[in-house]
């Protein structure tokens, strides 16, 4: 009776799962993760439009303990978190996408990335090799190593430390000037 029992609670846990990961612009957004060794629970998802076109969907995920956290303590923290990227369209390039990570850390720094100017050139690597649609990147901040990257489940091999570049970097998305407003309100879960 006990197996079958335990069988039943694998199996709602695993419908329990499904049920709260979230589906936008045709992909799934999964419920929780593991970054970088941190398990983390999805915040919101959205989507990041340009010229009426999806390009990316965005996933948040921060510990169980922010749960409630608004923007500007996300940003301010030095907890473990990510920022899930998927792209869902073929005409983002490694360009196009450093040059939005530019912008996006531009607006973040109120124009002034002179501070962590080492750390974005580290960052920007990571998108280096050709960007196809369904590709996933992971932006990871691990309090004890810094923010990594991570394309299709693999280590690009980048760490930006610092905790003024871990701010600009969450702040493209969360930032009171964020790269767009609507993906914030979603990945806040608004």
């Amino acid at each position: 009776m006990k197996p079958l029992i335990a069988a039943v609670m694998i199996f709602l846990s695993a419908l329990a799962g499904a049920v709260e990961a979230e589906r936008i612009a045709g992909v799934e957004v999964p419920a929780r993760g593991s970054f970088a060794g941190h398990e983390l629970k999805l915040k919101g998802a959205g989507v990041r439009e340009q010229w009426f076109m999806d390009i990316y969907v965005g996933g948040l995920y921060l510990p169980e303990s922010m749960a409630e956290a608004a923007a500007r303590e996300i940003i301010e923290s030095d907890q473990p978190m990510a920022i899930r990227l998927m792209i869902v369209s073929g005409m983002i390039t490694s360009a196009k996408l450093k040059e939005a990570t530019m912008e996006g850390l531009n607006k973040s720094m109120d124009g002034d990335i002179e501070p962590i100017k080492a750390q974005v050139e580290r960052f920007l690597a990571g998108f280096d090799e050709e960007i196809a649609e369904g590709d996933q990147f992971d932006i990871v901040h691990d309090p004890a190593k810094g923010v990594l990257v991570y394309k299709n489940g693999v280590d690009q091999g980048i760490v930006a430390e610092g905790e003024l570049f871990k701010r600009a970097v969450f702040g493209i998305w969360l930032s009171d000037d964020p790269v767009q407003s609507g993906l914030k309100e979603g990945m806040l879960g608004q």
